[in-house]
């Protein structure tokens, strides 16, 4: 039987070229994944610092506490929530902005990089609550 006669040249230089274009292709989902990826994970970070920076103002705020108590709960909630090397550089002062005093608690904290993309490799985040014994 004869072969089925095709156009000179169709088919001879397309051969492999399927395994080049996964190899690209594939190439860019896994970078492009990779950085959603160390987003997410910066913005679950900085969020939950953010979260327990304002959960330790509001205690050492209260009436009748002591900032320090702020920060130690600061502390507690970082190392349960996330990891014990977040919570060590936790600071608390009291400020004042137009006659009313806050607590503020200061967070700075370190934030995993996958590789050489993304931020500087720390966070500073401060949670702030009115002084309730003004």
């Amino acid at each position: 039987m004869p072969r089925p006669s095709r156009p000179r040249g169709a088919g001879r230089g397309d051969s492999g070229a399927a395994v080049a274009d996964f190899a690209m292709v594939a190439a860019l989902v896994t970078l492009l994944f990779v950085a959603v990826f160390q987003l997410g994970l910066a913005l679950h970070i900085r969020n939950t610092l953010i979260s327990c920076a304002s959960e330790g103002a509001r205690l050492g705020a209260r009436d009748g506490a002591r900032p320090e108590e702020g920060a130690q709960r600061t502390r507690e909630l970082i190392a349960a929530s996330l990891s014990p090397r977040f919570a060590q550089d936790v600071s608390v002062s009291l400020t004042e902005s137009g006659g009313v005093q806050a607590v503020s608690v200061r967070v700075v904290a370190p934030l995993p990089v996958l590789g050489p993309l993304g931020p500087d490799r720390s966070l500073d985040v401060v949670g702030r609550a009115f002084l309730e014994s003004q």
